[in-house]
Protein backbone atom coordinates (compact mmCIF):
# COMPACT_ATOMS: atom_id res chain seq x y z
CA UNK A 1 0.00 0.00 0.00
CA UNK A 2 3.04 2.25 0.76
CA UNK A 3 4.21 1.72 -2.82
CA UNK A 4 0.68 2.38 -4.04
CA UNK A 5 0.68 5.93 -2.29
CA UNK A 6 4.17 6.72 -3.20
CA UNK A 7 3.66 5.87 -7.15
CA UNK A 8 0.39 8.05 -7.46
CA UNK A 9 1.45 11.32 -5.34
CA UNK A 10 4.68 11.20 -7.85
CA UNK A 11 2.47 11.23 -10.59
CA UNK A 12 -0.04 13.47 -9.28
CA UNK A 13 2.78 16.08 -8.81
CA UNK A 14 4.26 15.17 -12.15
CA UNK A 15 1.05 15.91 -13.36
CA UNK A 16 0.29 19.26 -11.50
CA UNK A 17 4.12 20.31 -12.36
CA UNK A 18 3.17 19.81 -15.94
CA UNK A 19 -0.28 22.01 -15.91
CA UNK A 20 1.70 24.56 -14.29
CA UNK A 21 4.12 24.82 -16.76
CA UNK A 22 1.22 25.00 -19.52
CA UNK A 23 -0.33 27.80 -17.42
CA UNK A 24 2.83 29.87 -17.08
CA UNK A 25 3.56 29.31 -20.74
CA UNK A 26 -0.10 30.81 -21.90
CA UNK A 27 0.44 33.69 -19.41
CA UNK A 28 3.32 34.36 -21.18
CA UNK A 29 1.99 34.28 -24.44
CA UNK A 30 -0.86 36.37 -23.47
CA UNK A 31 -0.05 39.02 -21.28
CA UNK A 32 3.95 39.46 -21.45
CA UNK A 33 4.22 38.70 -25.45
CA UNK A 34 0.76 39.85 -25.76
CA UNK A 35 -0.76 38.85 -29.56
CA UNK A 36 0.60 40.22 -32.52
CA UNK A 37 -2.29 41.13 -34.83
CA UNK A 38 -1.40 38.43 -36.84
CA UNK A 39 -1.99 35.82 -34.64
CA UNK A 40 -5.22 37.16 -33.55
CA UNK A 41 -6.84 37.13 -37.02
CA UNK A 42 -5.36 33.36 -37.44
CA UNK A 43 -7.24 32.45 -33.35
CA UNK A 44 -10.43 34.26 -35.52
CA UNK A 45 -10.65 31.68 -38.44
CA UNK A 46 -13.79 29.82 -38.08
CA UNK A 47 -15.17 27.63 -41.02
CA UNK A 48 -19.17 28.50 -42.20
CA UNK A 49 -21.51 27.04 -45.17
CA UNK A 50 -23.76 29.78 -44.84
CA UNK A 51 -22.21 31.20 -48.12
CA UNK A 52 -23.69 33.37 -50.50
CA UNK A 53 -22.09 35.63 -53.35
CA UNK A 54 -20.10 37.24 -54.49
CA UNK A 55 -17.19 34.58 -54.95
CA UNK A 56 -13.69 35.64 -55.17
CA UNK A 57 -12.72 37.19 -58.93
CA UNK A 58 -10.80 35.36 -61.38
CA UNK A 59 -7.68 37.44 -60.25
CA UNK A 60 -8.65 37.30 -56.61
CA UNK A 61 -8.73 33.58 -56.22
CA UNK A 62 -5.49 33.10 -58.15
CA UNK A 63 -4.56 35.30 -55.43
CA UNK A 64 -5.47 33.52 -52.69
CA UNK A 65 -4.26 30.21 -54.03
CA UNK A 66 -1.38 31.35 -54.40
CA UNK A 67 -1.09 31.16 -50.77
CA UNK A 68 -1.75 27.10 -50.77
CA UNK A 69 1.68 27.37 -52.65
CA UNK A 70 3.10 29.00 -49.11
CA UNK A 71 2.74 25.19 -47.26
CA UNK A 72 5.59 23.40 -46.32
CA UNK A 73 6.91 21.02 -48.99
CA UNK A 74 9.72 18.29 -48.70
CA UNK A 75 11.76 17.65 -51.80
CA UNK A 76 9.63 20.49 -53.76
CA UNK A 77 7.21 18.00 -55.05
CA UNK A 78 4.60 20.75 -55.12
CA UNK A 79 1.21 18.16 -54.73
CA UNK A 80 -1.09 21.40 -55.07
CA UNK A 81 -3.53 21.23 -58.07
CA UNK A 82 -6.83 23.44 -57.44
CA UNK A 83 -9.99 22.98 -59.71
CA UNK A 84 -12.09 25.90 -59.93
CA UNK A 85 -15.32 25.51 -60.29
CA UNK A 86 -17.90 28.73 -60.72
CA UNK A 87 -20.67 30.15 -62.59
CA UNK A 88 -22.87 28.07 -64.97
CA UNK A 89 -20.09 25.19 -64.46
CA UNK A 90 -21.70 24.35 -60.88
CA UNK A 91 -24.65 22.81 -62.11
CA UNK A 92 -22.62 20.87 -64.32
CA UNK A 93 -20.35 19.61 -61.86
CA UNK A 94 -23.49 18.96 -59.29
CA UNK A 95 -24.57 16.55 -62.15
CA UNK A 96 -21.04 14.67 -62.05
CA UNK A 97 -20.88 14.27 -58.30
CA UNK A 98 -24.41 12.63 -58.03
CA UNK A 99 -23.20 9.76 -61.02
CA UNK A 100 -20.27 9.50 -58.50
CA UNK A 101 -22.19 9.14 -56.21
CA UNK A 102 -24.18 6.16 -57.50
CA UNK A 103 -21.21 4.32 -58.60
CA UNK A 104 -20.03 4.88 -55.19
CA UNK A 105 -23.37 3.20 -53.96
CA UNK A 106 -25.93 2.18 -56.04
CA UNK A 107 -28.44 2.45 -52.96
CA UNK A 108 -27.96 6.04 -51.76
CA UNK A 109 -30.98 7.61 -50.46
CA UNK A 110 -32.36 9.80 -52.59
CA UNK A 111 -32.80 12.86 -50.17
CA UNK A 112 -28.67 12.55 -50.00
CA UNK A 113 -28.53 12.71 -53.30
CA UNK A 114 -30.90 15.99 -53.60
CA UNK A 115 -28.83 17.60 -50.83
CA UNK A 116 -25.17 17.20 -52.72
CA UNK A 117 -26.92 18.08 -56.09
CA UNK A 118 -28.22 21.10 -54.27
CA UNK A 119 -25.17 22.17 -52.24
CA UNK A 120 -22.94 21.46 -55.39
CA UNK A 121 -24.78 23.84 -57.61
CA UNK A 122 -25.78 26.52 -54.88
CA UNK A 123 -22.65 27.13 -53.44
CA UNK A 124 -20.82 30.36 -54.59
CA UNK A 125 -17.47 28.82 -55.96
CA UNK A 126 -16.21 24.88 -55.32
CA UNK A 127 -12.73 24.15 -55.33
CA UNK A 128 -11.70 20.82 -55.96
CA UNK A 129 -8.54 20.23 -53.88
CA UNK A 130 -6.15 18.26 -55.81
CA UNK A 131 -3.13 15.80 -54.89
CA UNK A 132 -0.24 15.04 -57.66
CA UNK A 133 1.28 12.20 -55.63
CA UNK A 134 4.40 10.49 -57.11
CA UNK A 135 3.70 7.22 -55.31
CA UNK A 136 8.08 6.60 -56.01
CA UNK A 137 9.29 9.33 -55.22
CA UNK A 138 11.94 10.22 -53.17
CA UNK A 139 8.91 11.62 -50.67
CA UNK A 140 6.71 9.50 -48.93
CA UNK A 141 2.99 10.07 -50.03
CA UNK A 142 2.31 10.88 -46.68
CA UNK A 143 4.22 13.89 -46.78
CA UNK A 144 2.65 14.71 -49.99
CA UNK A 145 -0.66 14.40 -49.19
CA UNK A 146 0.35 16.51 -45.71
CA UNK A 147 1.63 19.16 -47.92
CA UNK A 148 -1.70 19.28 -50.19
CA UNK A 149 -3.39 19.64 -46.72
CA UNK A 150 -0.91 22.60 -45.64
CA UNK A 151 -1.82 23.81 -48.90
CA UNK A 152 -5.52 23.77 -48.00
CA UNK A 153 -5.61 25.11 -45.07
CA UNK A 154 -3.61 28.02 -46.33
CA UNK A 155 -6.08 28.70 -48.72
CA UNK A 156 -8.60 28.57 -45.98
CA UNK A 157 -6.96 31.64 -44.17
CA UNK A 158 -6.16 33.79 -47.03
CA UNK A 159 -9.59 33.32 -47.85
CA UNK A 160 -10.65 34.84 -44.43
CA UNK A 161 -8.42 37.59 -44.79
CA UNK A 162 -9.65 38.91 -48.03
CA UNK A 163 -13.12 38.73 -46.02
CA UNK A 164 -14.50 35.37 -47.76
CA UNK A 165 -15.73 32.14 -45.72
CA UNK A 166 -15.02 28.62 -47.09
CA UNK A 167 -16.04 24.67 -45.74
CA UNK A 168 -13.75 22.24 -46.32
CA UNK A 169 -15.63 18.72 -47.03
CA UNK A 170 -15.41 15.28 -48.46
CA UNK A 171 -17.03 12.75 -50.29
CA UNK A 172 -16.75 8.62 -50.30
CA UNK A 173 -18.04 9.77 -54.34
CA UNK A 174 -14.30 11.61 -54.59
CA UNK A 175 -12.32 8.74 -55.54
CA UNK A 176 -14.17 7.31 -58.30
CA UNK A 177 -11.88 6.84 -61.24
CA UNK A 178 -14.28 8.85 -63.55
CA UNK A 179 -14.83 11.42 -61.46
CA UNK A 180 -11.75 12.10 -61.19
CA UNK A 181 -11.04 12.00 -65.01
CA UNK A 182 -13.50 14.23 -65.67
CA UNK A 183 -11.64 16.77 -63.14
CA UNK A 184 -8.70 15.98 -65.00
CA UNK A 185 -7.00 13.32 -62.44
CA UNK A 186 -5.93 10.49 -63.19
CA UNK A 187 -4.44 7.47 -61.14
CA UNK A 188 -2.47 7.87 -58.68
CA UNK A 189 -3.67 11.42 -58.69
CA UNK A 190 -6.75 12.21 -56.45
CA UNK A 191 -8.50 14.33 -54.35
CA UNK A 192 -8.31 15.73 -50.35
CA UNK A 193 -11.71 16.89 -50.86
CA UNK A 194 -13.53 20.56 -51.77
CA UNK A 195 -13.80 23.98 -50.77
CA UNK A 196 -17.03 25.54 -50.69
CA UNK A 197 -16.18 29.60 -51.19
CA UNK A 198 -18.37 32.92 -50.90
CA UNK A 199 -19.37 35.52 -48.66
CA UNK A 200 -20.51 34.31 -45.11
CA UNK A 201 -24.20 35.37 -45.09
CA UNK A 202 -24.29 36.36 -41.38
CA UNK A 203 -21.11 38.35 -41.31
CA UNK A 204 -17.69 36.55 -40.09
CA UNK A 205 -18.25 33.38 -38.34
CA UNK A 206 -17.97 33.08 -34.01
CA UNK A 207 -16.83 29.58 -33.24
CA UNK A 208 -15.97 28.46 -29.54
CA UNK A 209 -12.67 26.33 -29.47
CA UNK A 210 -11.35 23.90 -26.93
CA UNK A 211 -8.83 25.03 -24.57
CA UNK A 212 -5.29 25.00 -25.82
CA UNK A 213 -3.12 23.22 -22.71
CA UNK A 214 -5.77 20.18 -23.01
CA UNK A 215 -4.07 19.52 -26.44
CA UNK A 216 -0.23 20.75 -25.55
CA UNK A 217 2.14 19.13 -23.14
CA UNK A 218 6.06 19.83 -22.60
CA UNK A 219 8.07 16.67 -22.36
CA UNK A 220 10.29 16.14 -19.76
CA UNK A 221 12.26 12.51 -20.18
CA UNK A 222 8.38 10.33 -19.94
CA UNK A 223 5.60 9.86 -21.77
CA UNK A 224 3.00 12.90 -21.84
CA UNK A 225 -0.64 12.96 -21.10
CA UNK A 226 -3.05 15.69 -22.55
CA UNK A 227 -6.54 16.44 -20.89
CA UNK A 228 -8.43 15.89 -24.21
CA UNK A 229 -7.72 12.53 -24.05
CA UNK A 230 -8.99 11.93 -20.68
Amino acid sequence: MESFITDHTLIRDALLAERSDIAIFLSMTSTASSHSAELDFLLSRASTDHLVAPAPSKEKIAEILAAGLRAPDHGKMRPWRYVVIKGKHRSEFAELVVKAMLAADPDVPAKKIEKRRQRFSDMPMVIALGMHLELDGKIPVIEQEMSAAAGAMNVLNALNAEGFGGFWVTGEFSDQPDFLAALGFEAPHRLAGFLFVGTPEKGKPHAKRPDVENYMAFWKGEPVTFGADK
